[in-house]
């Protein structure tokens, strides 16, 4: 489908599931190299990286753990921007290197409130990697060393991500109509 509606908007795809799935090999080879010899703590933003988090660890070939928490800031298709933890994590960091798999990451509220938060269990390292990043929208400088696409300020909605709770299940990206 090169064009798709959901609720009230429409959307026209912008980025493939094979160019995703090229990114997400290239990014994970990457963390194989950088993390040869350790083993990381994978930890998911849920609900949006759900896809990227299943695909990556999927190309991962070192010995890592995986847990999960859940951070929200949108409604609709804008930022809040207040973040509100709703599942805490549960996993010891101390001495561990964190690699937090984030969906997207626009203001980059939500990434400096979460590293603020990690830095208090003494993790050894704690990185970001994201699917998306969008810098023209960066009101709080955050440092993602993995990012596999670098985007405009634009809604998008698929793997993973979604409008109104609707399009995660999609394969490929779509791009808001305006």
């Amino acid at each position: 489908m090169s064009k798709i509606k959901i609720h009230d908007r429409e959307f026209v795809k912008s980025i493939s599931r094979e160019e995703i799935d090229k990114e997400v090999q290239r990014v994970a080879a990457q963390i194989n190299c950088d993390y040869a010899g350790k083993r990381p703590l994978f930890l998911g933003v849920l609900n949006g990286s759900f896809m990227f988090v299943a695909d990556l660890l999927k190309n991962i070939e070192l010995e890592c753990e995986i847990s999960f928490v859940k951070l929200s800031s949108y409604q609709g298709t804008e930022t809040t921007g207040k973040v509100r933890e709703v599942i805490g994590l549960s996993e010891s960091l101390e001495g561990r290197d964190v690699i937090i798999l984030e969906d997207i990451v626009d203001t980059g509220h939500t990434m400096h409130k979460m590293m603020d938060s990690l830095k208090k269990y003494n993790p050894a390292s704690v990185e970001i990697a994201s699917l998306f990043v969008k810098p023209a929208r960066m009101q709080v400088p955050v440092d993602v060393k993995y990012a596999l696409f670098t985007i405009p300020d634009r809604f998008i909605v698929g793997y993973g991500l979604d409008y109104d709770g609707l399009g995660r299940n999609l394969p490929d990206v779509y791009d808001v109509v305006e």
